[in-house]
This record gives C-alpha cells, structure tokens and sequence, in this order.
C-alpha cells in the first residue's frame, strides 16, 4: 500500500482541544497541552489526530462559530504553537487533520459584520442567505427549523432575515458565491502550506441549499432521523454539494503525502453518503449508522455489510467509530437497554445506565470494530473507558442546544468533560490547577491514565494491544469473511485472525484449535466467551 493511502486503513484519534489537556492552568485545553501528551498518543499506536475547531470564536457553539479561519484562539495558543504541534506530530510519525467550518460563521465573522452594517440589498449580504420575511415581513420567510431548536430564521432590526441552520450565531454562507468558494480554496492553501494532513469537514452535507428555500415542516435535524427512502430535505444533502468537494479535491491533490478530506455528512442511505466518496471526491465519511447501532448482532451485520459494499462500490474506504463530540459515550450508551440512551445528553434526573455492562459492552464493540477492514476513528477518553459524565449539573451547561431547546435537550456537554490523566493531580492532571472549563466528576480517578498505563487488563491496555495486533495482522487492509457462529454472536475472519463477539446471555464455544491474541474481557475457566465480550484468535 503506498504511502499516501495511508488513511484506508488508519486509526484516527480525535482531539476535542478543551478537554484534553492544560498547559496554562486557566481550566481550558490548549495546543500547546495537546503538543505535550502526544507522545503518548504514539504510545497508544493511533496513525493520526484530528482536532476539533481551535480557531478564534466567541466560543457560542464550542468553537464552531468561527470569527477567523486562518488563526488561533487566544485561549488555545497561538498560530506558532499550532506550527509546533504539526512539527511534533510529525516527528513522532502522526498526521494531523483539521476541522473545517464552511456551513456557517460565527456572526463576528468580519463578512457577516460588514453584512450586516451594509444593509438590505448589499454586495456584502450576498455571501449569507438573507431574506425578506412573508406576512409583511413580519414572519420568517420559511418553516425550516434549527437543529437546535426554534426557527432557522433570525431577523435583523432593518427587517432583513438571515439563515442559520444551527444557532442564531451561526449564520449560513451562501455557497453559489463565488467569492465563498474562493475563500475556501484559499483557507485549504493556508493550512495545508502549515502541513496539515487533511481537513474534517463539518456539516459536508449542508453547504448547498434548494434554491427555492422550499418549506419543510420536520424538524431540520442531523444528527439522525433522515428518510433513508424519500427525497433529502432542501437544506441537506443537495447535489450541488459534490462540485465543490471536486474542486477541493484537486487542491488537496496538487499537495505531496496524502492529504485527505472527511465528510462529517449525516446522509442516508448508505449509498448516497458513498457519493461523497467517489474517487475525485472525499476520501473517507464518517459512518454514523454503525455508530448508532443498537447492540445486536442481526443489525450490526447488516450496517456492516450494506457500508463495506456502499462504499466497495466506489472504491472507497469504510469508517468505523463509536464516540465523538456529538453523542453520548459509548461507554454509557450501551450501558441502557437496546434502542435506549441515544438522546444528546444525559443528566441529573434521567434514566441512568448500568456503567458496569457499559463499559464491558464498549470494551467488546471496540474489539469488534478494530477488527474490520478499513479506517476507525477514536474519541478522546474512550481508550480510559470513560463514561458520559450523566450528573452534570445543569448551571454548567454551555451546549447551546440546551437552551434553544428549552432545556428539552440536555445538549452535548456529557461526552465533552475534560478527561483524567492522573489520578491525585488537580483537574485529574488536565491541568496544574483545579480549573477546568466544565467540572470533572469524582468518579473520574478510578479512569486516569496513570491508574491504567502498564496495567494488564486496564482499557488503555487493551486499546494499545489491540492496535498494535490489528497493525502487526494487517486487519485495516483485510478482507472480511462471515463465519457459522453460535445464535447470538458475530463471527468472522478478517485475514489470518478470527472474531468472535457474544450477546447472548449464556457462554459460547471458540472454534477449536483457537490461540487467544486478545480478549475483551478474561474467559471463563472451561475456555468460553462469556456475554459481551469480543475475542480476537488465530490457528
């Protein structure tokens, strides 16, 4: 495999930057605490980073709402501390992907500032989607709504409307622009002359709207809930969508090493979201329906083999991933029953999961998905077991989808809790002080880091050995074969290893002959797979 494909069999692990690690002591991740711990990213034996928005932003939506596309935040360092992080990575064999914003801006963006004081009919509001209301202009001039709730329409004091499919900060760009296209263009130049080695692409799926603003009376979620048979609403998935990512495409190409684009693109089904990935396209999109999987062996089955031929069918790569800054842990996820805890947000008052069966499923669902062919996406604190942080007190709450909600949604801030790295520091080691942006629970010693680093058994360890067995066995680039199993389990064989995953109640029989390369969990004395739990063998 060439070196510039690296990314179709990659283990990628994501950086949500205010949570992962303080240099300055202000409670606040920054670049230079992600520079310091990356050596034990190396450890761990991911292939690269992908880091959340650090860019400057008046931090209403977590980073992004982005004020300036080609810098740093004050509060996570600087442009400088962004070229050494890259040049860290580097050296210690890490690529680094970026996150990319272009839905939308924050509304201190200097284009939506000048919009705004040029008024009605200007140049300038012509890069945003600003309309004159219905009723006398007294009414938005559509039904869409906000993924965050209420209407997708703010009006300005000049009676003007603007867009904003996410919060009121966030304005929509106009991508029949041509000078956001150029934009664009440029902002990949700048931070690929940096070297990074690619760009997630936030909300891919959005950038174009139905040129009539048709109404649509659902709710304008992403996050899920799309009609896998019927047209996609206007303000998703429309196919002008695919020539832009075609022009950033040959940007990306004119660059050495293999820089790649992902496509956070909530698109059903599994064939459209493969458009995104044609071979002048993207080169990944995350695979949501795997990660909203219910824990059964049947579905799981069928998302793998409807995603694997998807995106067989273009040449592309599959994903795989189970946690990230939108949903609940996995971890607490599957500690409900099936179908149950898919909500954003858990909190004081909710049903609670069974952390215990939690982690122990997660443990399992992690061996799974490491085991298949093609690219797999980590989230921060998983390797530690962490769960959602499920009693977070509400006052603390910055989601703003809690209050656009009408604290409906208790929001994303569970699964964003700054983690633990060890275990009698302040902030659990996420910083010199006590501070952190968004309070840590008690609970959170028991998964620090140095609780688990060199201990055998301890979910870090069983994250490291199982990406150093699916390196040394090459099972990234594999092939997978389904196997006879017993009811209530999943078995295949992935080149020269076998999986074997149990969701029944009672213990199953491994094949005969079977070594043990991994487990997630110890087996029972007479040699059987216990329930939920996953085992990696050879022969």
């Amino acid at each position: 495999m060439p070196t510039d494909a690296w990314w179709r069999d990659a283990v990628i692990y994501q950086i949500y930057p205010r949570s992962f690690a303080d240099a300055d002591g202000d409670g606040m991740g920054d670049l230079p605490g992600i520079t310091a711990r990356l050596p034990l990213l190396r450890r761990l034996g991911v292939d690269a980073v992908w880091l959340s928005p650090f860019y400057p932003s008046p931090q209403h939506d977590a980073g992004y709402d982005v004020a300036d596309y080609r810098g740093v935040d004050s509060r996570f360092g600087s442009l400088g501390d962004a070229d050494k992080l890259i040049a860290t990575a580097h050296e210690l064999g890490l690529r680094v992907i970026v996150d990319l914003v272009p839905n939308h801006t924050s509304s201190e963006h200097a284009w939506f500032r000048a919009a705004v004081e040029a008024g009605p009919g200007s140049p300038e509001r012509e890069r945003y989607i600003f309309r004159d209301g219905e009723g006398g202009g007294d009414e938005p001039p559509n039904s869409w709504q906000s993924v965050f709730g209420g209407s997708a329409w703010e009006r300005l004091p000049d009676g003007q409307w603007y867009l904003h499919l996410f919060d009121v900060s966030q304005p929509d760009l106009n991508w029949d622009h041509p000078e956001v296209r150029a934009e664009f263009l440029d902002i990949l130049r700048f931070w690929l002359d940096r070297g990074v080695d690619g760009f997630r692409v936030d909300v891919a799926h959005g950038l174009i709207k139905d040129a009539e603003l048709t109404d649509w009376t659902a709710p304008s979620v992403i996050l899920g809930g799309l009609d896998p048979v019927g047209p996609p609403p206007p303000m998703w998935d429309q196919e002008g969508v695919h020539e832009i990512y075609r022009q950033w495409r040959s940007v990306l190409d004119e660059y050495p090493g293999g820089r790649i684009l992902v496509a956070e693109a909530w698109v059903q089904p599994e064939e459209r979201l493969a458009r995104y990935v044609r071979p002048d396209e993207m080169h990944q999109a995350f695979n949501f329906p795997y990660l909203e999987a219910p824990w059964e062996p049947t579905a799981l089955r069928e998302i793998i083999d409807s995603s694997l031929a998807a995106n067989d069918a273009v040449g592309a790569t599959t994903t795989w991933v189970l946690s990230n800054h939108d949903v609940v842990r996995h971890a607490s996820r599957l500690g409900f029953p099936p179908g149950e805890g898919r909500k954003p947000g858990i909190g004081i008052g909710d049903p609670q999961p069974d952390s215990g069966l939690g982690l122990r499923r997660a443990r399992a669902a992690t061996l799974l998905m490491l085991a298949l062919p093609g690219s797999a996406y980590l989230y921060q604190g998983e390797e530690l077991g962490l769960p959602e942080h499920t009693t977070l007190p509400d006052e603390f709450r910055e989601d703003p989808a809690w209050e656009r909600s009408g604290h409906a949604e208790r929001g994303r801030d569970g699964c964003r809790v700054p983690i633990p790295w060890e275990a009698d520091a302040p902030s659990y080691g996420f910083g010199p002080a006590d501070a952190s942006w968004l309070p840590q629970p008690k609970i959170w010693a028991e998964y620090a880091l140095d609780r688990q680093i060199d201990v055998p058994g301890s979910t870090w360890e069983l994250y490291r050995s199982a990406l150093a067995t699916r390196r040394d066995h090459e099972l990234g680039s594999g092939e997978l074969a389904w196997l006879a199993g017993d009811e209530g389990t999943l078995a295949f064989r992935n080149g020269d290893v076998t999986v074997v995953t149990n969701f029944g109640a009672e213990p199953v029989s491994l094949p005969p002959g079977a070594r043990v390369l991994l487990s997630s969990e110890p087996l029972d004395a007479d040699g059987r797979v216990p329930a939920d739990v996953t085992v990696w063998s050879v022969f």
